[in-house]
């Protein structure tokens, strides 16, 4: 795959397509899913929430923090994680800006 030229593009693009991509498994919805419906930070029950390997778990966690749509803190001997607030309503704000800005979403486009 060739290079991107990032200076062709936004600050805003930049990030939106890297939290987009982060998005683009399953396994990592399921565990923002999972973090929102909690309504709290979690610990260590999404191993058993999710049904994927402790591992497995930890690495699409680290995804989700990488791109800033989760935080963790240490509590003991675990990490619990949480939904970024900012971040969070920052994509949402992007996602929105993209959708609603088509004039030619109709049958008589293209």
């Amino acid at each position: 795959m060739g290079l991107t030229k990032i200076d062709n593009y936004t600050i805003e693009q930049i990030e939106l397509a890297q939290m987009m991509k982060v998005l683009g498994h399953p396994a990592r919805i399921a565990i923002l899913q999972s973090i929102i419906n909690t309504k709290k930070c979690v610990c260590g029950s999404l191993v058993t929430e999710i049904g994927l390997a402790q591992s497995t778990i930890s690495q699409h966690l680290k995804e989700l923090k990488s791109v800033g749509l989760i935080q963790g803190t240490i509590e003991g001997t675990s990490m619990c994680y949480c939904i970024h607030p900012e971040n969070w309503n920052k994509l949402s704000n992007q996602i929105t800006i993209l959708l609603t800005s088509a004039s030619c979403i109709d049958d008589e486009c293209c």
